[in-house]
């Protein structure tokens, strides 16, 4: 552990160099990663410092303990009881900090979330699911950009694609995708039948364009003009943007914003991410740890989770297990469930 930490606090000091250079500061990309890795190093040195710190204090309170200065040391054995037990702490923190990561942890995400089976009620809870990350992502404080949409009259998506980003949010969300199912009473229904309906979710780890190569002869763009609900056109010039990627059919569209070139910057986002992820699975095969996970894949076509309004209950699949007061999950109270999937990973 000793040669880790120091490696870990050469490079604590370089990075903090680096963040005070100039030259690195007009480079915000540059920046903003760098800032993450100072947040990850900085908990772990000050830590190490604290242990340091406690592990002295252990050894001057023992010297103390039994000297000459009864009242003395009477204090110093008392504060051994409380220094230990911080010492015990520490040391389990700072191994929990150690333990090496998803290299893809740290990084920003896109979530796709698609309407499934269902019809108008597999798109309202599409819906609520989007809002339900919405809250989780607002009172975690990371930034929502939403890149394209794909609505429906009755207020729900056929598909909604988001970015987020902030301090470790695929390695908080990587365990949301798959399918999700609801079971209650659709707004429609008046017999009062519970219905069964369901939505899929993908968390993508957003690529930066120096992960991956994409050709421009790789590419087909398109741009058509943009259109809103039931056909109703929303602009009158080709700002909406399609890009194929010919290697592999990934096709990628975005109609939202008014302009072609900022359509066109959220595809090419959302198509690396999609690229990135198909790469890394065909890896994952290609190792045979597919399932490693023991709370899977993140596979979008495997159903990790059931929300029961009616009996007011979340089972997640995976974890085997139950969660009751659907309502603030759907508020986006979803901590403890995805604490409860790390600690089973």
């Amino acid at each position: 552990m000793t040669n880790q930490l120091t490696t870990l606090k050469e490079e604590y000091d370089q990075v903090k160099a680096d963040l005070s250079n100039p030259a690195v500061n007009s480079d915000q990309k540059k920046v903003a990663k760098l800032a993450k890795r100072f947040s990850e190093l900085e908990e772990i040195v000050n830590t190490s410092n604290l242990l340091e710190d406690i592990n002295k204090k252990i050894l001057e309170n023992k010297e103390a303990v039994g000297g000459e200065d009864e009242d003395l040391s009477t204090i110093a054995e008392e504060e051994l009881i409380s220094l230990e037990a911080q010492q015990i702490e520490l040391k389990t923190k700072l191994d929990e900090l150690l333990i090496p990561k998803d290299p893809n942890d740290a990084k920003d995400v896109i979530v796709e979330i698609r309407a499934g089976t269902g019809g108008d009620e597999a798109a309202l809870f599409a819906a609520d699911l989007f809002r339900m990350y919405s809250h989780f992502a607002e009172n975690k404080k990371w930034k929502l950009e939403i890149l394209s949409t794909n609505r429906i009259g009755v207020g729900g998506y056929k598909e909604v694609i988001f970015s987020l980003s902030g301090n470790e949010v695929y390695g908080q969300l990587k365990y949301e995708s798959g399918v999700h199912r609801v079971q209650r009473v659709p707004e429609t229904e008046k017999s009062g039948r519970v219905h069964t309906s369901a939505s899929t979710v993908a968390v993508l780890p957003e690529a930066e364009e120096v992960e991956l190569e994409i050709k421009t002869e790789d590419l087909k763009i398109d741009v058509y003009r943009a259109s809103g609900k039931g056909g109703q056109s929303v602009n009158t010039t080709d700002s909406a943007v399609r890009i194929t990627h010919l290697p592999t059919n990934v096709v990628v569209a975005c109609q939202d914003e008014r302009s072609q070139s900022q359509n066109k910057v959220k595809a090419m986002t959302i198509l690396r991410s999609r690229l990135l992820a198909a790469a890394e699975e065909e890896k994952q095969k290609t190792e045979g740890a597919m399932r490693k996970s023991q709370v899977g894949s993140g596979d979008r076509s495997e159903k990790i989770r059931t929300y029961n309004f009616p009996q007011d209950r979340v089972t997640d699949h995976r974890l085997g297990d139950n969660f009751s007061n659907i309502k603030g999950i759907m508020d986006g109270d979803i901590g403890p469930i995805i604490e409860a999937l790390k600690a089973k990973q």
